[in-house]
């Protein structure tokens, strides 16, 4: 994909900092025409902003409706890419630059409370703090969808910040760009390019080495040292040197018999208590790295039908795993089948099961909410039948209310 300075003022084509040039399609005609940006993720993630953010600073700026449903990021009417652009470099220096040496290696920090709440940009290379205008319509949105924080321990790749999993784990990171659009669900939600991660060269057992205790959510020093220590393994390319994992895309049919994936989820059933180096040396040895369908497999046939407790113990090797938005909705259909297939499903669902996993991989950080709302609010057959997927969202309701009115509270 071409590329340009994120600076357009900067001629120096040695410059550092590049983003994608932003890309528009018009579609629909009339009063229904719009224009996407399908790489909008891309050009947000080069400036380390969520991509909510440019596309809602189009709308203010052009008085027209956005939507970001499905990670599509639509700004009705026809819009030209040029006219874009422009707006594009508007809201670099308003809301990506820092004021004071014009470096975009900002972040957004939102400080006091209340009617008091400011946001500034703090930069990495000169250390200046610099203020927005706060009377810009954005800030409001950005104010009520604050950027991600960072957390101590890492995140793999899966904020929307820009952080890179190879920068988060230490490892390089190889970008599988034959994996499309086959993820979607049957709401036709295309998932997002996930950053391969790669695997330990040798099935040495990280508990062991680390003096691993389970990773209990009340005790999150305890927790986030483990999984500090987990993403500083050498997490290098796998044994061909090339380190694309398996080498077809990640469509491939991954019940047939013989597949990589159906190879890993037997494994996963008859060595449920393998300790994480082992599973993520055998996933590696099965060439599928990074691969968002392995979540599936995670979540079916690692876990029992105490998947609520067992969960707790797997913190470390899931945040090492999932990766992007794509590897969220893989461990979510994965844990549907479980719960929706276990021959005491119903004693499952009725026993609370599915609020309290979801919560453990909220708090973990594992699943954002706004995955989790989707997932709740969009019955599928991807995973199960409808009637079993729409019982299994069903059980979830005491979890998405709470979601729904601590979002609220927070408007408030």
């Amino acid at each position: 994909m071409a590329t340009v300075n994120i600076r357009r003022d900067v001629d120096d084509k040695f410059y550092r900092y590049k983003m994608p040039v932003l890309l528009t399609k018009i579609e629909g005609r009339g009063n229904g025409i719009k224009t996407v940006i399908p790489n909008m993720e891309d050009v947000a993630r080069a400036l380390a902003r969520p991509p909510a953010y440019p596309t809602k600073f189009f709308g203010c700026e052009l008085g027209a409706q956005t939507s970001m449903n499905n990670d599509r990021y639509i700004v009705n009417g026809a819009h030209t890419a040029d006219r874009l652009r422009e707006l594009l470099d508007t809201f670099i220096d308003k809301f990506v630059l820092c004021a004071n040496c014009k470096n975009p290696e900002t972040e957004l920090v939102i400080t006091g409370k209340g009617n008091n709440e400011d946001i500034h940009r703090d930069c990495k290379a000169c250390g200046a703090q610099t203020g927005l205008d706060m009377r810009h319509k954005l800030i409001t949105y950005i104010l009520k969808n604050p950027p991600k924080k960072k957390e101590k321990g890492g995140k793999k790749g899966k904020k929307s910040s820009g952080m890179t999993a190879e920068a988060n784990v230490g490892g390089p990171i190889v970008f599988d760009k034959t994996e499309d659009g086959s993820g979607e669900d049957d709401e036709g939600s295309p998932a997002g390019t996930p950053g391969q991660a790669a695997v330990p060269t040798t099935g040495t057992d990280i508990d062991a080495a680390l003096g691993r205790t389970d990773p209990i959510l009340g005790d999150p020093d305890a927790a986030e040292a483990i999984t500090k220590k987990l993403q500083t393994v050498d997490l290098g390319a796998n044994g061909n040197g090339n380190g694309n994992g398996h080498g077809g895309d990640d469509d491939e049919d991954d019940d047939a018999a013989g597949s990589p994936y159906a190879v890993l989820g037997i494994w996963l059933q008859e060595n449920r208590d393998a300790p994480d180096a082992d599973i993520i040396a055998k996933i590696k040895e099965v060439d599928i790295v990074g691969k968002h369908k392995v979540l599936v497999e995670i979540g079916e046939k690692l876990f029992t039908d105490d998947v609520d407790k067992e969960l707790k113990k797997r913190i470390a090797l899931l945040q090492v795993l999932v990766t992007s938005e794509k590897h969220q909705k893989s461990l979510l259909g994965g844990l549907e089948r479980l719960l929706a297939l276990s021959p005491t499903s119903d004693a499952l669902l009725a026993a609370g099961t599915t609020p309290k996993v979801l919560m453990t991989l909220y708090q973990a950080d594992i699943l954002d909410e706004e995955v989790v709302q989707q997932w709740g609010t969009h019955v599928s057959k991807k995973y199960v039948d409808k009637d079993k997927s729409k019982k299994v969202r069903k059980s979830a309701d005491a979890f998405l209310k709470w979601l729904d009115e601590a979002e609220e509270s927070d408007d408030e």
